[in-house]
Parts: structure tokens; C-alpha cells; sequence
């Protein structure tokens, strides 16, 4: 199943949410969202700095990842970022693919 880790601020709308439900509102939310597509939540931090939320979750699709991307920033609740993570074996893979590539002017 693929994983992605998931990096969000808030606006300013969806940090009055975030205050008026609280932190284990969100992650309920979340984890209605990601369950009903059949994927699953790893994790859920909250921070500040610049991302105020930082997710580890998993989705039967890559697909199912861009519908809740859609969703959640069509809210204009939060800005977020989606990054596929891949486990060690993944990229031991990768490296054992022949792949042919000429650099820009070389």
C-alpha cells in the first residue's frame, strides 16, 4: 500500500476549526477520511513553525491520495503537501533498473 507523508498549515479559517474541536477532533476526521478509502493513519503531529500538521499515511492508491488532496484544499481549510515515501527495498529496486539518460548539453 503505498505511504505519504502529508504536510499541512492551516489558514486562518481552518485553525478556528482546529481551536473549536481540538487536536483529537482532527485526527478523527482524518482517520474517517483516510479509513473510508481503505488506507490507514501511521501517524499524526501537530507543530508550529511553518507546517502545523505532519500525517504518515498509508492508501490502497495513489488515486485515493490525489482525491483527498483535491478535497481537503478545495475546503481552503489547510495548504498542504503530499510527498510518496519508499521503503529501502523500493529504491534497492530502483537501482537495479537500467535506466539511460543524457544530462542537458552533454
Amino acid at each position: 500500500m503505498p505511504k505519504f507523508l502529508i504536510q499541512a498549515t492551516y489558514t486562518q479559517e481552518g485553525a478556528k476549526g482546529l481551536l473549536r474541536e481540538g487536536a483529537s477532533g482532527r485526527r478523527a476526521a482524518v482517520e474517517q477520511v483516510v479509513g473510508g478509502l481503505g488506507g490507514s493513519v501511521e501517524a499524526v503531529y501537530f507543530a508550529f513553525g511553518e507546517m502545523d500538521a505532519i500525517l504518515i499515511v498509508d492508501f490502497p492508491d495513489r488515486v485515493d491520495m490525489a482525491a483527498v488532496a483535491l478535497a481537503v484544499k478545495a475546503s481552503g481549510g489547510l495548504q498542504t503537501r503530499a510527498t510518496p515515501l519508499l521503503t529501502t527495498e523500493e529504491i534497492d529496486e530502483a537501482t537495479r533498473r537500467q535506466v539511460t539518460f543524457r544530462a542537458p548539453g552533454a
